[in-house]
């Protein structure tokens, strides 16, 4: 009885090691299969030698130029055939692509054949690992993230691509974008400001406010609008819009005729019509006096005799 209960693990102990290594090896090799597959389909999976190296977040303001660094390394000791360089927005690997260059030898120079409105062009060498590009004159619709690529054709067939991608912030001092006075269906008055910027610009007003005037503001990306309702006082109205970057201001000019002014809608009228018909005057005057033309000063004086007994 007792050598056989010292022989049963002896037998036994083989067995389990036996299953448990036959395990491991299974595990590796499926795990191994895996990892190849993954890697072939899916380039976005480090593999050993490649890496990128940009950053996090790129910030610049609107309407300058830009770039956006991006440098990486390959496990080829060299490389001299056809190079792809690609530049994407919104994700990885199936973005929309910006840019995109092909050089064919070490010797060629990256021919760009994609590149809206020529606004791209790569500051970097592919051939010495730098994928930067530029971007010119930078607008709000280029607010996004950006992914940098690398392909290797030929006897080589490699590539890579940034995983995170820089992130494209954009900044911007206050601009008044549009200021004036509208009349509502109730007919009264209100003045309306709109101004842009990043940060969101904080907008207020200035002028002769009555107790009784209130502010609507109304933000939108980067935009924000602000009403100042019930508008009584005459005078000027200015628009302060501020943020970290600066300030701008705008202003607009409102005055109320009353019922019993109509008369002097009708000198203002007049006023401007004479003057528009003393410009014309002086225009033609000029002109008769260069080119010395006899019938030119003859419609000059009909016009101003005319003029004088409309007057009159």
């Amino acid at each position: 009885m007792a050598s056989t209960t010292q022989e049963t693990p002896v037998a036994l102990f083989p067995i389990t090691f036996q299953v448990l290594a036959s395990a491991v090896n299974m595990y590796k090799n499926t795990a191994n299969v895996l990892y190849k597959h993954h890697i072939a389909h899916h380039p976005r999976i480090s593999s050993k030698g490649w890496s990128m190296h940009v950053p996090a977040e790129v910030t610049s303001e609107i309407g300058k130029t830009v770039a956006l660094p991006c440098t990486f390394t390959h496990p080829h000791s060299t490389y001299d055939k056809t190079l792809t360089a690609i530049w994407r927005v919104k994700e990885p690997y199936n973005g929309t692509v910006i840019f995109k260059c092909i050089a064919h030898s070490s010797s060629d120079v990256c021919r760009t054949t994609v590149g809206l409105k020529n606004r791209y062009k790569l500051l970097g060498n592919p051939r010495q690992n730098n994928l930067s590009l530029q971007i010119d004159h930078v607008s709000w619709n280029d607010s996004n993230r950006y992914f940098c690529r690398v392909e290797f054709s030929g006897d080589l067939h490699d590539k890579y691509e940034s995983r995170m991608g820089i992130r494209l912030h954009l900044i911007a001092p206050p601009r008044i974008v549009n200021i004036s006075v509208q009349m509502d269906q109730d007919h009264a008055f209100h003045a309306k400001c709109t101004a842009e910027g990043e940060p969101l610009p904080t907008v207020t007003w200035a002028g002769p406010l009555s107790d009784n005037a209130t502010s609507v503001s109304r933000p939108t990306a980067h935009h924000i609008t602000k009403e100042l309702q019930h508008l009584v006082l005459d005078g000027k109205y200015t628009c302060i819009a501020t943020n970290s970057l600066g300030h701008a201001e705008g202003a607009v000019y409102f005055y109320k005729f009353k019922a019993g002014s109509g008369s002097w809608i009708l000198i203002l009228l007049f006023v401007a019509l004479g003057i528009k018909l003393l410009a014309l005057v002086v225009i033609l005057g000029i002109g008769a006096f260069w080119k010395g033309g006899r019938y030119i000063i003859i419609i000059i004086i009909l016009i101003f005799k005319g003029s004088l007994q409309g007057t009159g």
